[in-house]
């Protein structure tokens, strides 16, 4: 973590003092503290949708699953298939730790968000936890602006509507496909102090390429968000494809983090 004058601070502290005093979570954070919603909303075929603001969820899917229901019910609402757990955060003993052990805990850092950037970060604690439920079967989750899949592999293509999908399937062999990988300082979980740029992290395998459907930006603060409404192909473990496109990230409320995702299962 970089020093700062004693200067520096106070002045820093006075402005924070402020926008507490006046806004609570809103103000400078509130692109970051979103309130989750109480009803979900009802979606058709080829349409999903699920508020993850929550810092503590991860919401899962499983597509097989939802073509099944669609095919046999009419008027079916693929969104009332999510399945949502919460993230552990209660610490576990452990009598050893390294850092690169890929271990499920609680992973805090230090951010620069009032300088730099979060690409300036410092390690300064681990907590081991238990390790991430699952439901039995799941094809892909979201927290956030984070997505993990069941050992699929990712694949972004150039198009930006469902429609341009090729019927002709061959076209997939032509896309460089991506699987998860271990993560510790992007899955934002634990933020009590997060005015003071330190947050606590979920140590977890996440799918870097799908994850950029939307991005988080510091600076500037309050956050900015982008959009890639680019369609992803997801080939899952059976060897079928999925194509999902991310086509908003907000509510009618302007609530972050509330995705609606347009599918197509299988390709």
């Amino acid at each position: 973590m970089k020093p700062i004058t004693l200067a520096t601070y106070l002045i820093k502290s006075l402005a924070l003092l402020t926008v507490v005093t006046l806004s609570g979570c809103e103000g400078i954070f509130k692109s970051v503290y979103d309130e989750p919603e109480s009803e979900p909303q009802s979606t058709t075929d080829g349409h999903l949708y699920i508020d993850a603001s929550n810092w503590q969820e991860w919401h899962y899917i499983d597509l097989r699953s939802v073509a099944e229901h669609v095919a046999t019910y009419t008027d079916f609402n693929p969104s009332s298939l999510w399945e949502t757990i919460e993230i552990p955060t209660l610490g576990i003993p452990e009598e050893f730790f390294e850092r690169n052990n890929e271990k499920a805990g609680l992973y805090t850092y230090w951010y620069d968000v009032f300088g730099e950037g979060i690409s300036n970060q410092e390690f300064i604690g681990f907590t081991p936890t238990e390790p991430q439920p699952e439901p039995d079967q799941w094809t892909f989750a979201v927290h956030r602006n984070n997505v993990r899949t069941n050992g699929c592999l990712v694949a972004e293509t150039e198009f930006s509507s469902l429609s341009q999908i090729p019927d002709d399937s061959n076209w997939v062999s032509t896309l460089v496909f991506t699987p998860d990988e271990w993560n510790q300082t992007e899955v934002w979980t634990v933020q009590d102090r997060m005015l003071n740029g330190i947050i606590g992290n979920q140590g977890i395998y996440i799918n870097k390429v799908l994850s950029g459907w939307l991005k988080m930006l510091i600076p500037p603060m309050p956050p900015l968000y982008e959009i890639n409404c680019h369609v992803f192909v997801l080939k899952l473990t059976d060897g079928s494809f999925a194509a999902l496109q991310l086509e908003d990230y907000m509510n009618s409320s302007g609530t972050k983090c509330c995705l609606s995702i347009n599918y197509k299962y299988p390709l």
